[in-house]
């Protein structure tokens, strides 16, 4: 059975001149950092355009890229900006994004940029290519940044409802803010597309990542209402959520519109395949977020003020995924199947052939059935010592009772926080899941202060970024030792084929 390793770094938290990682220079050295570790996989967080709070599962378009990753100094290498113009960028924060800075700063550049650009072949042809959520994007952004920032449900009403006349008018009038728009995309998606190919050259495979929600102000609810539960006057009827669970006592009041399943079942799903494809454009396996919502999701009143008031409804369940495979073939799919989950949605998971994750931290609560503890483990799964979502491993540790700290310390073999991190990572590339990722914060060996995620906290999270400075070549050096002696370390041929293998056999998957 073939077995592989991979890092989780969203680009933000990447070194860059620009107060926010970015698809310039350092992304390209990370790819080789990732093939001398001897990895074969990059995860990270959804890649689109965040909105209030910084949240990359909050985006403004569940199809367009974040912006703030497009390197400036591409444009300087075309001609678009001049050597000097770069330099005058302000010094920002190196350990962390300050994003109401990098967006006006970048946004200067941006439209300098702009402003020298003129059509290309390869222009025209992306506008034509991606116009089924582009027009709607474009135009969305411009009427937001005209309407001050305000949501579309503050919007007056003919824009908000997106009265034809309203809607013509706008594009006659903001024809070159519309087109700004458009070349941001077509800048985002031309830098990350030269990314992805050097990472897929160099053995390196990309595991994206795929909210289950859309964010209430997003241009796809803005565009598509009739497919959420809205009112007559686009407000929700009722919100997304979850109950409460190991990341927050009284659950997470997400404020997401729900979906109209039975709408979009009648039309294939087509909205959800146009997501997934184009999300496959970008990245070679995607994390489906919140996974159990396929099954059932929970439904809170819009008016409630908690998470704590919901109902489960029914999700879509299998036959989802039975028309997404008949329309895009055998599913690069991880799910994300953490939190409350019932016999239902692991059965869900199997019969769809998915791979689930198990995350080491959840493992110590001194129950021997604990289902991430490692000989509770199978090799259909993804095992993590954290994510995106979790303290590091090192603030995680520190954090534990005195009780589970013994337990820790008797299944690790160690008697102090010494050499805990060390063991824990040889824990996860061990056990038996055959895909293993590590948060790079875990490889540097970083503290609490590091972590990029609270959930259920508003405010000073998806901020967080290392320095070239901190990457220690011993680390490094350790994380390619212990691909190696776990047998995770790809060799040419199974990197040629890596794409393929990954699917797991119905075997692997328990199913007799």
């Amino acid at each position: 059975m073939d077995r592989y390793s991979g890092l989780f770094l969203h680009p933000t938290s990447m070194p860059s001149r620009y107060g926010i990682g970015d698809l310039g220079n350092f992304s390209f050295t990370w790819i080789d950092m990732l093939s001398q570790m001897k990895q074969s996989f990059w995860q990270l967080c959804p890649l689109g355009p965040t909105g209030y709070g910084d949240s990359p599962y909050q985006c403004f378009s569940s199809f367009a890229g974040n912006t703030l990753l497009i390197s400036p100094d591409s444009f300087a290498e075309e001609g678009l900006l001049t050597t000097t113009e770069l330099e005058t960028y302000p010094r920002l924060p190196d350990s962390s994004v300050d994003y109401g800075a990098v967006i006006i700063q970048k946004e200067k550049l941006f439209r300098k940029a702009y402003s020298r650009f003129t059509d290309t072949g390869e222009f025209v042809q992306f506008c034509e290519k991606e116009q089924y959520w582009l027009n709607d994007y474009a135009l969305f952004r411009v009427i937001k940044d005209l309407m001050g920032g305000k949501p579309w449900y503050l919007w007056d009403t003919p824009l908000k409802m997106r009265y034809p006349a309203a809607i013509k008018e706008i594009l006659s009038a903001e024809r070159n803010l519309i087109r700004y728009q458009k070349f941001l995309q077509f800048c985002f998606y031309r830098q990350w597309i030269a990314l992805k190919s050097y990472a897929n050259k160099n053995g390196i495979q990309i595991i994206g990542d795929i909210p289950y929600y859309t964010a209430y102000d997003s241009s796809d609810v803005w565009a598509a209402s009739e497919l959420f539960e809205l009112d007559e006057s686009g407000k929700p009827l009722r919100v997304a959520g979850v109950p409460p669970d190991y990341f927050s006592e009284n659950g997470q009041l997400w404020g997401n519109p729900l979906y109209r399943w039975n709408k979009m079942r009648k039309d294939g799903y087509s909205w959800w395949i146009k997501r997934i494809q184009k999300t496959l454009e970008l990245v070679d396996y995607i994390r489906l977020d919140h996974f159990r919502g396929f099954e059932s999701f929970w439904a809170i009143p819009a008016s409630s003020n908690t998470a704590k008031k919901g109902v489960w409804e029914k999700g879509p369940g299998i036959d989802f995924f039975n028309v997404i495979k008949q329309k895009l073939g055998k599913l690069p799919i991880i799910a994300e199947d953490l939190g409350e989950i019932t016999e239902d949605v692991e059965l869900l998971r199997q019969q769809a052939g998915l791979h689930g994750m198990k995350v080491l931290q959840f493992a110590f609560d001194g129950n021997p059935h604990n289902p991430y503890l490692p000989y509770n483990i199978f090799p259909d799964s993804v095992t993590y010592t954290g994510t995106h979502d979790n303290d590091t491993s090192i603030g995680w540790y520190n954090s534990l009772s005195s009780e589970n700290k013994v337990f820790v310390h008797n299944f690790l073999g160690c008697n102090g926080a010494t050499v805990f991190l060390q063991l824990f990572l040889r824990l996860a590339f061990g056990s038996p899941s055959r895909l293993c990722i590590i948060p790079f914060q875990d490889v540097l060996g970083l503290g609490t202060e590091h972590r990029m995620n609270t959930p259920g906290t508003g405010s000073g999270n998806w901020k967080w970024r290392f320095t070239e400075d901190q990457i220690c070549k011993e680390k490094l050096q350790e994380i390619r030792e212990l691909t190696s002696v776990f047998g995770r370390a790809p060799d040419k041929e199974k990197k040629q084929i890596l794409k393929s293998r990954i699917e797991p056999e119905a075997g692997e998957l328990g199913l007799k």
